[in-house]
């Protein structure tokens, strides 16, 4: 009895310190949820710094997991990154870090010329599960490594597999991996969607035709008693049989430039997605099979239309950032009617397009990591946006729409905020 009660307790605590990690985009449910307690309720005016050290370009978010962080970068060897495609030469790197110290645990990494506009770097946050990680680079390699040393166990290139070709702005969408299976967005004929065996790259089943991948990561809901992995390509919302790939329901959703970015959110029985121009929509989904009706459309100036980051859904209100006004809007999600919208979060009194924030729940709190390097901390309710203080944690260092900017999504774990420029990461801490 006593062993199996002492089992029982390593497990719940194994289990709570598993929960605090970031082992992917977004966290441990992919939903912007971070559950750690016992950290700052109102900011101060400087935080403890645990370790700086240098990093390479890139957008790729920090993931962590058992106390190591994997960081995804590009060490550029020739060219100069821009707006437009640009011949770039210069490897792609995944680097395993001591999360407590920024000790470098182990390098993998590969040559990989560039060929898409804003080549700073990867876009897709590393994936961690179990013993394996799984990077997606923007030319479309796809690598399952070891976490003890970074080794590889297997690679695919989707150019070479499936003749896809590289988005406008890289392969952007995060590898999702469920069970036994990675999800990603490919590209090619037939190939827009792919499931690979998770332990030995095999394909397990392709799926839709678009005219490229697009950016959007792919989720998986459960609705109707079913499991759902929802999927938006740059012409459609669509909803697959995760084991087949076969087609449960489509939506025709087509942002400008396809820009189909932000991953599609479920609430109840409802599910939203909104992009580049004023293209938004809110699905309903069935009760009784896979199924979905069209709540509403976007107009202009009406609701949220996210870009760059994906917005939080919470109690039937969307708080996102919208791409034309650069300002932080909530919206409420049964009709898409604003609420308030401000810019102070997001791009303050600078001037442009796509002004960005991460945002990320806490308790009942929010931190924002914004795109001028501010970590923010404030309350998001439907009735106002209310600020408990910021600090800056780094420079921005990209450019975009004539201004500098740091679009990468930071990791919260351990108490701790990791974030990342073109040129460091940073840890610091965020504990009571």
């Amino acid at each position: 009895m006593r062993s199996a009660l002492s089992f029982a307790l390593l497990m719940l605590i194994y289990s709570s310190a598993s929960a605090v990690d970031w082992p992917q985009w977004m966290g441990v449910n992919r939903d912007g949820r971070w559950t750690e307690t016992g950290v700052i309720r109102e900011m101060p005016e400087e935080l403890p710094i645990k370790w700086r050290i240098p990093a390479g370009g890139g957008y790729a978010g920090p993931a962590v997991a058992e106390g190591r962080v994997y960081l995804f970068d590009y060490v550029l060897e020739s060219g100069e990154p821009s707006g437009s495609k640009e011949k770039l030469t210069g490897k792609e790197r995944v680097r395993c870090l001591d999360a407590n110290t920024g000790e470098v645990l182990w390098t993998h990494e590969y040559d990989r010329p560039y060929g898409m506009a804003y080549g700073y770097g990867p876009r897709c946050t590393p994936t961690v599960d179990g013993d394996r990680v799984y990077t997606l680079g923007a030319e479309g390699d796809l690598k399952c490594l070891k976490v003890a040393d970074g080794s590889e166990v297997w690679h695919k290139n989707f150019a070479d597999q499936f003749g896809a070709k590289t988005p406008e702005w890289g392969h952007a969408s995060h590898p999702l991996v469920d069970e036994d299976t990675v999800y990603c967005l490919a590209g090619g004929e037939g190939s827009t969607v792919v499931a690979f065996d998770k332990m030995t790259g095999k394909v397990k089943w392709k799926a839709l035709s678009a005219p490229d991948a697009g950016y959007a990561p792919t989720s998986m809901i459960e609705q109707a008693g079913t499991k759902q992995l929802i999927v938006w390509t740059p012409i459609e919302v669509a909803s697959l049989n995760p084991e087949t790939g076969d087609v449960y329901w489509q939506e025709t959703l087509e942002p400008a430039f396809g820009m189909s970015i932000m991953a599609p959110q479920e609430e109840g029985n409802l599910l939203f997605a909104s992009g580049a121009g004023t293209t938004g929509g809110l699905f309903r989904l069935d009760d009784d099979k896979p199924g979905a009706e069209l709540v509403w459309r976007g107009k202009t100036k009406e609701s949220v239309y996210a870009v760059n980051a994906t917005p939080l859904i919470e109690d039937g209100v969307i708080y996102g950032c919208d791409g034309e006004s650069s300002a932080l809007i909530a919206a409420r999600l049964e009709d898409g009617e604003r609420l308030w919208e401000t810019k102070e979060p997001t791009i303050g009194d600078r001037r442009g397009r796509i002004g960005t924030a991460f945002i990320v729940k806490n308790g009942d709190r929010h931190f924002l990591f914004n795109e001028t390097g501010d970590l923010i901390l404030a309350k998001l309710t439907p009735e106002k946006y209310e600020e408990f203080g910021r600090v800056n944690l780094l420079e921005p260092t990209s450019m975009a729409f004539g201004r500098e900017v740091v679009w990468s999504h930071p990791a919260f774990a351990q108490k701790c905020v990791f974030a990342r420029n073109d040129k460091e990461i940073a840890c610091a801490s965020l504990a009571e």
